[in-house]
């Protein structure tokens, strides 16, 4: 059975999510990959600001392809995590509660995760075309001369994931791996 969430996802709504929880998002999410990310923090150290409220708010890493017309994106499948992580533990002390991608994460984001109380959500890899069916409107709001790699609002309903590592350090792609190699 599915976790329905609407976003903003809180700290405390992080907190109550647990390692394998299956989800499904609804609300507003966002989209960077590392050179939208890179950006946005050079011009945080210069500002002090962000091109979005980054409070309570979820990234999904990916960068859409172009919509066929009458479609609000193209496929849009997730990027591989680790290119964010030099970037993620300051986002998420800034405020993000909630990061979807694939792949595994290094340990200083698990420690931002745990002291922050944020998530991390996985998404299929090569199933763009379909999470793009879950996606109702996308805006570019900042970069757009990075192309795929601005950062896009977009409006998702029921975009599925499954909680990888949750807030208190679990992650999946530990815990599972022991299972098998115990049979």
């Amino acid at each position: 059975m599915s976790i329905k969430i609407n976003t903003p996802i809180t700290r405390q709504m992080a907190e109550n999510l647990k390692a394998g929880d299956i989800v499904e998002i609804s609300g507003i999410i966002y989209t960077a990959r590392d050179a939208a990310h890179k950006r946005m923090l050079e011009e945080y150290e210069k500002s002090g600001e962000l091109p979005f409220d980054i409070k309570n708010q979820t990234i999904y890493f990916a960068g859409p392809s172009p919509a066929k017309p009458g479609e609000p994106i193209g496929s849009v499948g997730p990027t591989t995590s680790y290119r964010m992580d030099s970037y993620s533990p300051k986002t998420i002390e800034l405020g993000l509660t909630a990061m979807i991608g694939k792949g595994s994460r290094n340990e200083e984001v698990v420690e931002a995760m745990k002291k922050y109380k944020a998530v991390y959500i996985g998404a299929i890899g090569g199933a763009g075309a379909l999470l793009s069916s879950h996606i109702k409107k996308c805006d570019v709001i900042a970069y757009p001369d990075l192309g795929a790699e601005a950062v896009h609002r977009l409006e998702v309903y029921n975009f599925p994931g499954i909680v990888i590592i949750d807030s208190y350090g679990n992650n999946l792609y530990e815990t599972e791996v022991l299972k098998y190699k115990e049979i």
